[in-house]
Formats: C-alpha cells, sequence, structure tokens
C-alpha cells in the first residue's frame, strides 16, 4: 500500500490544466472516466481493509488453536505419563485381592462349582 500515489479524494480534486492549442479532450467524458476510477477506487480500498481484517481475525483464530493445541499436547503428554502407573497399580491390587481371597475363602471356593467369580 505504500506505493499507491492517489487516493479517491485525490482523483476527484485533480484539476487539468487547459491549453488553447491543438485539440484537447471532452471534459464531461474525462470526468465521467475519473468518476469510475473514484468508483473502483473506493471499492478496492474497502476491500483491502476488508480483506486485512479478515487476516487478522484468522491469524488470531490460528494462534488460539495452536494454544489449545499446546495444551492439549500437555494434558495427554501428562495423562499418558500417569496411564500406565495406573493401569499396573490397578492390575496389582486385582492381584492382590484375588490372593487374599483365596487365603480367606481358600475351602469354600474350592467346593463351589460356579467359580465365575475367580480371577
Amino acid at each position: 500500500m505504500d506505493n499507491i500515489k492517489f487516493t479517491p479524494q485525490d482523483i476527484l480534486r485533480k484539476q487539468f490544466k487547459e491549453k488553447s492549442i491543438g485539440k484537447g479532450y471532452d471534459v464531461d467524458d474525462v470526468d465521467s472516466f475519473l468518476d469510475d476510477v473514484i468508483k473502483d477506487y473506493d471499492a478496492f480500498n474497502k476491500e483491502v481493509t476488508r480483506l486485512q481484517d479478515e487476516n487478522d481475525r484468522l491469524k488470531a483464530k490460528v494462534d488460539e488453536l495452536n494454544r489449545q493445541v499446546e495444551v492439549g499436547s500437555s494434558i495427554s503428554s501428562r495423562s499418558a505419563a500417569s496411564q500406565p502407573v495406573s493401569s499396573a497399580t490397578n492390575m496389582d491390587i486385582l492381584k492382590r485381592l484375588s490372593n487374599l481371597e483365596r487365603r480367606v475363602f481358600g475351602s469354600q471356593l474350592g467346593n463351589d462349582e460356579n467359580d465365575s467369580h475367580l480371577l
């Protein structure tokens, strides 16, 4: 945007010098053309502004999503690290409980035909 020389207002206010020698341009035709150029300039400026706003909004969204990914990955890495420990602990507890049941209720468990509760 630094290399833009004219704003719509610069074009609108431009006054051309008149020369009495030779052929000149139709003033109404030049004014009509410049009016169309001004409309295009306005449309382009609005579109550039809209695209810059959208770009800023999307960059902010990308930053937010990156932060969420970082938080999610740190949580999942922490839970993944702690998950095997808790699984092993749960398995140890179940084995100990099974051994305890066999010792306490050993004779009663051996006589029961329905052994579905044994590990």
